[in-house]
């Protein structure tokens, strides 16, 4: 499976982007702000421009691993369908932990990938229903085997 986030609103604190699965448009997405950052980058330099909870994520393209549960969002009532596994993106330089997740605001990112409906400034809507379609299309994936990738652009 291939999921496509080509960022297209890269605004003072916040980015806002599409997000395709296999070709197809799925939702909208919403991260901290896009600092220019690359995969292709080594580490000292993400780490010379990134701040902490307020950064997107390099561009690039990373696996994506179902399997994982998240220490910090496991126990939460909205992911008890999925068991705290959240679409983790591995070996992302400079960063660990990064999720595809439930939330509304960049307050709410840390780094993350929040999906959701843009239809207000700055915000995704609707951000519980559309993970839980983005899950279980990821999730289908998943059981059948299938690499999931990424690519951040």
């Amino acid at each position: 499976m291939e999921i496509k986030v080509r960022r297209i609103a890269k605004k003072e604190a916040y980015t806002i982007g599409k997000m395709y699965i296999d070709g197809a448009y799925v939702c909208d997405t919403l991260e901290d702000k896009d600092r220019g950052l690359t995969s292709n980058m080594s580490v000292a330099q993400i780490c010379g421009v990134k701040i902490k909870g307020e950064t997107a994520i390099p561009t690039g393209r990373y696996l994506v691993d179902m399997k994982t549960v998240s220490p910090r969002f496991g126990g939460r009532t909205q992911y008890q369908f999925c068991r705290g596994r959240l679409p983790r993106l591995c070996n992302t330089p400079g960063y660990q932990g990064v999720l595809i997740h439930i939330g509304n605001t960049a307050k709410d990112t840390e780094g993350c990938i929040l999906v959701g409906e843009n239809k207000e400034k700055g915000k995704v809507l609707n951000s519980t229903a559309t993970f839980r379609k983005v899950y279980a299309m990821l999730k289908a994936a998943d059981e059948r085997c299938e690499q999931i990738w990424i690519t951040i652009e």
